[in-house]
């Protein structure tokens, strides 16, 4: 098993604390740039949650 597959294993395996991750690596860019970018930055994070586990964990 190579790194992707095992990356994407444990995705699968932990969609809620991968999905955490992703909204607390938001907010610290919403942080670091004045919230100049929120739109994007949660389009991104909506996008990045879909694709891990079976699906977006967090609203």
């Amino acid at each position: 098993m190579g790194f992707m597959d095992k990356a994407k294993d444990f995705a699968d395996k932990h969609d809620e604390q991968v999905d955490q991750g992703i909204e607390k690596a938001g907010d610290q860019v919403d942080q670091r740039t004045g919230d100049k970018y929120t739109s994007q930055v949660d389009r991104a994070q909506d996008e990045a949650q879909k694709r891990t586990g079976a699906g977006d964990s967090q609203q």
